[in-house]
């Protein structure tokens, strides 16, 4: 896989369901010349993020679901189901 279709990967909304997490951590790094201190919510909102995902991802992959990742708008209704991102 080249470095390009990596970064497209990292950047699609279906395949990466924490795309504004990992935005909100790289604009707080840049805001605070990289102290990472300053920026733990942020770090912690991504990992929270990563790890709920994560967890529906094997759920799906159990219950033999495809894709195993829901797309972006099923995350969408999700979380307004959730009533709001459970992390």
């Amino acid at each position: 896989m080249s470095s390009k279709s990596s970064f497209q990967k990292l950047r699609n909304v279906d395949s990466n369901p924490c795309i504004e997490e990992s935005d909100g951590s790289q604009k707080c790094l840049d805001a605070y010349n990289y102290d990472r201190n300053m920026c733990s919510a942020y770090f912690m909102r991504y990992k929270n993020c990563r790890k709920y995902w994560h967890e529906v991802m094997v759920q799906r992959r159990r219950e033999g679901v495809k894709p195993e990742m829901p797309t972006a708008e099923e995350r969408e209704q999700i979380i307004a189901a959730l009533g709001g991102k459970p992390y």
